[in-house]
């Protein structure tokens, strides 16, 4: 089955399926495979429950003509996206980073909502597979496309860019994430600007914060030249300043011609940048200062990024869906600032640190008992093991920490609770 045959029967079904428990009338199912399941077993039951077709690798699973065989499911699935993307001409807007990626992806496409029709990544499919399904989910009628960029090791940004094809595009920042993948900050450094490598190669443009050291040093070493920059000082293409940060963010910009102001749904100090990105890119669209703050104005944070949340008993700063040392510390920073008659934070282990996680866990850990804050507790096996050396509470799992919250309950305090995805934080939230 070649890609060109195979984007036909795409044209007339334009559905992707990878899981039989999704499965819309008439789609196309790929029998992808992962370490623990072989989804080519599962292509009789997506006919079954509607199927037009699936996408199979071992013949042996072949029932009929509505099975195409192909040597790879996964390379075919990025094939097809790549041929889909090819008949799109229209601006993509490619966004990476250690932190920040999806809100700030989210805040880039409510400000281009407010003059044109966009697509952006959908949740965070922003990996290899991900990436694919979101090019394909793009229709005729689009006329902007963010797409979002995960990676966790090298190359694999360079993978993404040969699918998505982005012509224009962002790293929001270079952090302390996925140090076991990436080898180390550097490996972190080198494995991002692999998106700058493409737009350099490819004539794009590149949306830059040149108050970042590190993004300024990636941009040289690639030798960009269509470069808008963005941040605090004069001479960028947006200058911009925090106005306010307690708790939601209000920021003052000038493109040059015209001051403006806008108000947010978001808090956190640290998302001032990933503000100002939004407002260059729209800028750089030629979107009016009108437009561009109604879009801030309206985005409303979800997915428990930097999402501001008023229980019966607190007020909860849920900032758990994901961790690495850049984030946690910018989140205790933030609390800081913030005012309240009493604060708690409550932080979960970050994972992917690799030889570094002693270490990042330990700075993090100081950070947090110099804080100022009125409480602490710890949950995990890596903060765990400083439980002798820190005036803290420790528990290595969020049951435990449940347990002590039932008993022990806080109230009327201004509550962090973060930490990596797989620590589900989100089992804490009831009882606050």
């Amino acid at each position: 089955m070649t890609t060109e045959k195979l984007y036909s029967h795409f044209l007339k079904n334009p559905s992707i399926s990878t899981d039989t428990r999704n499965i819309t009338p008439g789609c196309i199912f790929f029998a992808l495979k992962g370490d623990n399941f072989n989804a080519n077993a599962f292509a009789a039951q997506a006919l079954e429950k509607g199927a037009s077709f699936v996408v199979i690798d071992e013949d042996k699973y072949a029932l009929n003509n509505q099975c195409l065989f192909v040597d790879d499911v996964l390379t075919a699935l990025q094939d097809l996206a790549r041929h889909h993307r090819k008949q799109l001409s229209i601006p993509v807007v490619g966004l990476t980073g250690s932190n920040g990626k999806t809100t700030s992806k989210e805040l880039v496409n409510a400000v281009l909502a407010e003059r044109y029709n966009t697509f952006a990544t959908f949740g965070n499919l922003n990996n290899h597979i991900g990436v694919p399904l979101s090019i394909l989910s793009i229709s005729d009628d689009v006329q902007i496309a963010v797409i979002e960029m995960g990676a966790n090791h090298q190359k694999e940004i360079e993978l993404l860019c040969t699918i998505a094809q982005p012509t224009h595009g962002i790293i929001t920042n270079v952090g302390m994430a996925h140090l076991d993948g990436f080898g180390g900050f550097e490996g972190v450094k080198k494995g991002k600007a692999e998106l700058y490598a493409y737009l350099k190669e490819t004539h794009g443009y590149i949306f830059i914060n040149r108050d970042n050291p590190y993004l300024l040093e990636m941009s040289a070493a690639a030798g960009l030249n269509k470069l808008i920059y963005y941040g605090t000082e004069n001479g960028n293409t947006i200058k911009g300043s925090l106005k306010s940060s307690d708790p939601f963010i209000e920021v003052e910009w000038t493109n040059h011609d015209v001051y403006s102001s806008a108000k947010t749904h978001l808090t956190g100090s640290y998302n001032f940048e990933n503000i100002l990105a939004a407002i260059c890119i729209g800028d750089f669209f030629d979107m009016s200062p009108e437009e561009i703050n109604n879009g801030l104005t309206n985005y409303q944070p979800k997915n428990n990024r930097s999402q501001l949340t008023k229980t019966e008993k607190n007020t909860v700063i849920c900032d758990f869906y994901n961790a690495n040392p850049s984030s946690m510390s910018a989140a205790l920073n933030n609390i800081s600032t913030l005012s309240a008659a009493k604060k708690t934070a409550i932080l979960g282990d970050m994972f992917e640190l690799g030889p570094e996680s002693d270490e990042q866990h330990k700075l993090i850990a100081k950070q947090a008992s110099e804080s100022g804050l009125d409480e602490i507790i710890f949950i995990g096996k890596y903060f765990f093991v400083f439980k002798d050396e820190l005036k803290a509470l420790f528990f290595e799992t969020p049951a435990e920490a449940a347990n002590y919250l039932q008993q022990n309950p806080i109230e009327n305090n201004l509550v962090l609770l973060k930490g990596s995805r797989g620590m589900k934080l989100e089992s804490l939230l009831q009882y606050l």
